[in-house]
């Protein structure tokens, strides 16, 4: 081992190649310094810990033993990848994680050539995998793929269509099962390294595939015997029945935070010519990080923190998060009707759900990450006379859209959609970007679409859905927190399709969709130094519309300008498809639409991206005064800065 007495061993790493010199001893002390950089790169950045904590001592193996890039490693979700990110070049970087201009909180494929795919969802990697496999079969190409995916991403099915394909097409793809929560198989020991050691080994496999062959040409009764006696007895020291049966060679479980133990079984199964390999390693999350290792989440998600005690800092807030007055307004809605249930998938505390679990702990369902699944079983709910409140992320319920045209809306079930991060999210960029959901649900026909203003009108919004059940109804808010306005004892049922006047004036009318009222507001009052007095509406619904509002809007004034936290094809559009419908812009009036652009935001704070948008206050009075034309270009500019 060379004699570095002054120097720690990361300084010395400028990529995954400077790894292949290291000793183990060396690779062991590496580990602890990665380890050691992470905690403190995200302790002033915030971000993803426990995962990235878990899988450390398996990303020093992994770059030791395999040629990356050459090689393509596929992080699943991309929670995991900090190690990662600090090893392939970019630990010069790493304490702009999730900033503006900074490193993502994610894989991509545009930041790196160590990152061969981009993952923000869970649970993708061993089909894109499976795909560069197949690529480089094709195109002649000798290379290792390698997929690293979680235990919690293996609930979704899509992992195990993959596996199923692959294995089917005995594909040459090593995946490597992360598990450091659901402890698939017993606790791993000496023994079972040991073992693992020995069949991912040439010698095994070698006896194994020649067995195969002079079995498979047997009378057949002889060669499934043979077949069911080998997997009888590997699957009862390894468990790896399962995967087999997927057409995977199954190897372990192995302690995944020893780094000889996984560095051996990765040199055995580098060069193997057989078919898909599954490794199955044990970690434990937020790994050699106290305050990570005995937290509830394992600091899945964290904001800054203190590295001594792991106290994080809060922005300071008189408001309470949309999240939890969801989470406090459906627990009073259920106290008062029990065929109310909630239903997550895999996100309990994310979307306050946990706080209804706490309450009603037989009236809740996670589901994993499954969302297909989450969104047909309430389904089946609704068509039995429940109440199902499916809380998922905007981002995520994307992956169910199938599920909530043909098995909601098409059968006219009452699901209700509680949509959280609606619009920008700010550090999680723009895989979980809430933009879309008022496109998607506002073209499915029987859909109700809301969105809440503030949060006493997300309160009325809860007790809205728990009253409806003439079809699936659906409400949207933001990550972050509220306007801190009062909030009622009890939500109010409001009338399906009608929206409010919060502000009576003349000339120009502003028509809210969600939150950007209270910037509405604030623009306003800077509208009032030209001499505007705008009307200010808050439309509450995209579907069905407010038709006879809108109408009065486009009749009575000179401009109306509709504002919202979603894309093209949301709210906008259908407010612009029924004034041209209905002749409402063919004479004085001028109609704008503000909403997010058609184009990929990268992560930033949620401000930043709003005003980026237009659609902060001074975005909004821009495009007033520039509209009406009593402001040039350069003063709109001066304006907005």
């Amino acid at each position: 081992m060379p004699d570095r007495p002054n120097t720690p061993l990361l300084d010395t790493i400028a990529s995954p190649a400077d790894l292949k010199a290291l000793d183990r001893v060396e690779l062991r002390q590496l580990a602890d310094e990665l380890r050691a950089e992470v905690i403190d790169a995200v302790s002033v950045t915030g971000g993803h810990l426990g995962a990235g904590l878990g899988v450390v001592e398996l990303t020093v193996a992994l770059h030791a033993v395999f040629d990356t890039p050459h090689d393509r490693l596929i992080w699943d979700v991309g929670h995991q990848a900090y190690p990662h990110k600090v090893l392939t070049g970019r630990r010069d970087r790493i304490r702009t994680l999730r900033a503006k201009h900074g490193l993502s909180g994610f894989t991509r494929r545009a930041e790196s050539e160590y990152d061969p795919f981009g993952a923000g969802h869970s649970s993708t990697s061993i089909s894109a995998g499976l795909g560069m496999a197949v690529a480089s079969q094709l195109q002649g190409e000798k290379r290792n793929v390698i997929a690293v995916i979680g235990d919690g991403a293996m609930s979704a099915g899509m992992a195990y269509e993959a596996m199923n394909n692959a294995g089917a097409m005995d594909a040459r793809l090593i995946v490597v099962l992360n598990d450091n929560d659901m402890s698939i198989a017993p606790p791993t020991g000496a023994l079972r390294a040991y073992l693992a050691k020995l069949v991912s080994g040439p010698l095994y496999r070698g006896v194994r595939d020649r067995a195969k062959s002079i079995t498979e040409k047997m009378p057949r009764i002889v060669h499934e015997t043979a077949r069911k006696t080998e997997e009888f007895a590997r699957s009862f020291f390894t468990g790896g029945t399962m995967f087999e049966e997927l057409g995977f060679f199954y190897v372990g479980p192995i302690d995944g935070h020893n780094v000889d133990d996984l560095v051996d079984v990765f040199n055995n199964i580098r060069d193997a010519e057989s078919g898909p390999i599954l490794v199955h390693v044990v970690t434990k999350k937020g790994k050699g990080y106290e305050p990570a290792e005995t937290s509830a989440d394992k600091y899945h998600g964290v904001s800054k923190f203190n590295v001594v005690t792991g106290a994080q800092a809060k922005a300071p807030s008189n408001a309470p998060s949309y999240t939890s007055v969801f989470a406090e307004s459906l627990i009073d809605e259920a106290r008062r009707d029990d065929h109310i249930v909630a239903i997550t998938a895999a996100m309990p505390s994310g979307t306050g759900l946990d706080k209804f679990a706490e309450i009603f702990p037989s009236r809740i369902y996670d589901v994993g990450i499954a969302e297909q699944h989450a969104v047909t079983f309430a389904a089946g709910l609704a068509s039995e006379g429940m109440k199902p409140f499916a809380a998922i992320y905007s981002t995520f319920l994307q992956r169910a859209y199938d599920q909530v045209i043909h098995d909601v809306a098409v059968q006219g079930l009452p699901v209700r959609f509680a949509i959280d991060r609606a619009g920008y999210v700010g550090a999680d960029g723009p895989t979980h970007a809430g933009n879309y959901d008022a496109a998607y649900l506002g073209a499915v026909p029987g859909m109700v679409v809301m969105a809440a203003a503030d949060e006493a009108e997300l309160r009325h919004m809860v007790a809205t859905a728990a009253a409806y059940d003439n079809g699936p109804i659906a409400f949207r808010y933001p990550r972050g927190d509220g306007l801190g306005v009062e909030l009622p004892e009890h939500g109010g049922v409001l009338p399906i399709g009608k929206g409010r006047i919060v502000k009576q004036g003349s000339g120009v009318a502003l028509l809210s969709f969600g939150t950007r009222l209270g910037e509405i507001l604030a623009a306003a009052e800077k509208l009032a130094a030209f001499g505007l007095n705008p009307t200010i509406a808050d439309a509450r619904f995209l579907k069905p519309l407010d038709e006879e509002l809108i109408a009065r809007l486009a009749r009575d004034h000179e401009l109306l300008i509709s504002v919202e936290e979603s894309g093209i094809g949301g709210f906008g559009s259908h407010v612009a498809t029924f004034l041209a419908s209905n002749g409402l812009l063919d004479g004085k009036l001028k109609f704008r639409p503000l909403m997010i652009p058609d184009t990929f935001v990268e992560q930033a704070s949620q401000n930043d991206m709003y005003a980026a948008a237009g659609l902060d206050r001074a975005g909004i009075v821009a495009t007033v005064l520039g509209t009406l034309g009593i402001a040039d270009a350069a003063a709109i500019r001066e304006l907005k800065t």
